[in-house]
């Protein structure tokens, strides 16, 4: 609606995981790195958490980009399964052909573990990729885990990637679980951008589309850390929408009463009040704790 107003050329704040889109902060970057130097591992699992929003899928995206034209990748979304469910589903995203009267876990092992092996004979890779992995039951990930015992004397002939949200770190500490846990050979939990990073993954997203951060003005891209709390989803949302009202009321930039009005419309406006007092708290208590420093160092002169 608002892409022509403001000269843009695609909507730099749609939710879609777009790798195109992808802001690179140094939290973003190692995440990547982990994740690429752990499927270069001989170990069979890597995995990625984050709280929601922080840009795990997008991440994600940006690491199939990467992985070499060998590669067969599996791709998991809906990962509340039962075992022989997820089995069956690794079977039709690894295009094997399967006879639906012989349903059981050994036939779709067998068939799994027999594709692993010509993959590898023809020289390539596979890569099954989990995301919302959290939900996964502790009974499918002991299958998963049995699926990777499949080994050449260097490396697992297929590399897992796991990628949830925290409580699947806790999951993972559970006792039956522990044989898993040690195959892990690189995790990497992602943190929401800090205010520096809020400012520029903005402005990145706006000249991927052929705009700039001058769409917003100062004391709104202030109020956009304190508000979204960092979270890139967050932002993606109050952006569209705080651009949307600049367009309906044919204002050129969008100001901070018009990014709070977005934000109260999506988020509530219990939850704006909360987190603008939760801040103007952290002020004060920043200036009392300066004030008693300066009174102690005065007193002691």
């Amino acid at each position: 609606m608002f892409l022509q107003y403001f000269g843009l050329t695609d909507n730099p704040f749609s939710i879609a995981p777009n790798p195109d889109y992808l802001y690179m902060s140094p939290r973003h970057k190692e995440a990547l790195a982990h994740l690429t130097f752990g499927l270069r591992e001989s170990g069979g699992f890597v995995m990625l958490t984050g709280e929601v929003g922080t840009g795990k899928t997008t991440v994600s995206r940006k690491l199939l980009q990467q992985l070499p034209d060998s590669t067969q990748v599996a791709m998991i979304l809906n990962p509340t399964l039962s075992a022989i469910e997820l089995l069956a589903t690794v079977c039709d995203e690894l295009n094997i052909e399967t006879d639906g009267n012989q349903a059981s876990l050994k036939y779709f092992t067998d068939k799994i573990l027999q594709k692993l092996a010509d993959n590898h004979n023809a020289g390539k890779n596979t890569v099954l990729m989990i995301d919302e992995a959290q939900h996964l039951l502790p009974e499918v990930l002991e299958q998963l885990r049995l699926l990777t015992n499949l080994e050449t004397n260097r490396e697992k002939l297929l590399k897992v990637v796991l990628i949830g949200q925290p409580e699947l770190q806790q999951l993972l500490k559970r006792n039956e679980l522990r044989q898993l846990s040690q195959r892990i050979t690189a995790r990497y939990h992602l943190l929401p951008l800090n205010a520096d990073e809020v400012k520029a993954y903005v402005n990145h997203r706006l000249s991927v589309a052929n705009g700039d951060i001058s769409v917003f003005s100062p004391a709104t891209v202030r109020t956009m850390y304190r508000v979204t709390a960092g979270i890139p989803r967050v932002i993606n949302l109050l952006c569209d929408r705080a651009m949307t009202l600049a367009f309906t009321q044919q204002r050129p930039v969008v100001k901070k009463h018009l990014f709070l009005t977005a934000a109260e419309q999506i988020l509530g406006e219990d939850v704006i009040q909360q987190r603008l007092r939760g801040q103007q708290t952290l002020i004060y208590a920043g200036i009392f704790c300066s004030a008693l420093v300066g009174g102690y160092l005065w007193g002691m002169v």
